[in-house]
């Protein structure tokens, strides 16, 4: 029920608080599953003090716990191991806390987490987030490698040696974050981004050395996996060992069986690529110089043909050929014109055998009338008439002075 309060009715605070542990009283028990991320012991007190905390969340509640009920726990639980707490929620009015006052706390099973790992895995693997064709390509010679490992770690020594050794001039941005615990997760996730906003970063590589299942837990957390598949610079994941896999395996775009594995991976060998470099010299330098020889032996062949040996020889022929032809053509044609020629003068000596001038050569005159008609009869003139006679070179003017009729 609400409390019937008004500005010229406000409750106490007493009365507040004790409405507050009336309605957090009903909630009644529950069981609670987290991870310890705080345990303290205070001398002289019966009560242990825990902070448990969400596993997938920034989310945490302070417990209470009988010693007697915490010391009895088998095996006994630290700060980092995941517990399911049997609690009811309990409003302290006088400082105005709430908290769980536990009377059973039974530390999760191997088994049991391994199981809900794997249900983890499924639900992410249907998410596509662990899909193949997602995985970026790992640049060739990376100008710097992000690493995320714990400091002063044997993981860090490794890539950083490693990587060192195979390429001296190979740059690391080292973010140091712890690798276990309740508080792992989140710190690498926050390392993870700050490593993918630095264009200069490459790759990143996440180390961290061998460990318990339990040791290894931040590095299936949800929250990283869905950072690490958000990311856009290739990620590469070497926890643990070859038998170690975490969830981060799955995702990331590379997995490398162990820390020195990660340095082998991302960075090439300079001796390795430099020997790559000569051997591939040597195969270029020996297939040109078998290409060489055998185009040179085709030369040699192509030239050595008839055909290019004496290349003009054809010409010469053709030339010969040519100018047989042209000789020929030169023949038949002058024997031609020569035949015309005495065609021609056969019909000339013909024409001026028949041409009326020939017959006038021979002293015959052609008259003609004042009209210019051909005199053939005597009839047709008379005495005194004017006519012209056209001999072989020339023309006269005569008369008529006498007309005699053919007697014959």
């Amino acid at each position: 029920m609400a409390l019937d309060t008004s500005l010229d009715k406000p409750a106490p605070v007493r009365t507040i608080a004790n409405a507050l542990s009336g309605w957090i009283n009903r909630l009644g028990w529950v069981w609670v599953e987290g991870q310890i991320a705080q345990l303290t012991r205070r001398p002289g007190t019966q009560t242990v003090f825990l902070t448990l905390r969400d596993t997938a969340a920034e989310v945490s509640l302070s417990v209470t716990c009988p010693r007697r009920v915490f010391d009895s726990i088998e095996p006994p639980v630290t700060e980092g191991a995941r517990v399911v707490v049997h609690a009811k929620p309990v409003y302290y009015v006088p400082r105005g806390t709430l908290n769980l006052a536990a009377d059973d706390i039974r530390p999760v099973g191997l088994g049991e987490l391994l199981a809900r790992l794997e249900q983890r895995r499924r639900l992410l693997a249907a998410e596509g987030l662990f899909a193949r064709e997602l995985k970026r390509r790992l640049p060739f010679l990376p100008r710097c490698v992000g690493l995320i490992s714990g400091r002063n770690s044997a993981a860090e020594r490794d890539v950083l040696d490693n990587g060192r050794r195979r390429w001296p001039g190979v740059r690391f941005r080292v973010e140091n974050t712890p690798v276990q615990g309740h508080d792992a997760a989140r710190q690498v996730i926050e390392a993870l981004q700050q490593l993918d906003r630095d264009p200069a970063v490459d790759v990143v590589v996440i180390a961290r050395g061998g460990g318990s299942v339990e040791d290894l837990l931040p590095f299936s957390d949800e929250g990283l996996i869905r950072a690490v598949a958000s990311c856009r610079t290739p990620v590469v994941s070497a926890i643990g060992h070859e038998q170690d896999a975490p969830l981060l395996d799955l995702v990331a775009d590379l997995r490398a069986s162990t820390p020195t594995d990660a340095a082998k991976q991302v960075i090439p060998d300079v001796g390795e690529e430099l020997a790559l470099v000569a051997q591939l010299h040597d195969r270029g330098r020996r297939l040109f110089a078998g290409w060489l020889d055998r185009e040179t032996h085709a030369l040699a062949a192509m030239a050595s043909r008839p055909a290019l040996a004496a290349p003009f020889a054809a010409i010469d022929d053709r030339a010969a050929g040519l100018n047989d032809v042209v000789e020929r053509g030169r023949r038949t044609l002058q024997h031609q014109l020569d035949r015309t020629g005495d065609e021609v003068a056969h019909q000339l000596a013909r024409v001026r055998a028949l041409s009326p001038l020939a017959t006038l050569e021979r002293g015959y005159a052609v008259l003609q009338t004042a009209g210019g008609d051909a005199v053939r009869d005597v009839g047709q003139v008379a005495v005194g008439d004017a006519l012209t006679a056209r001999v072989a070179r020339g023309r006269l003017d005569v008369s008529v002075d006498r007309v005699d009729p053919d007697d014959r």
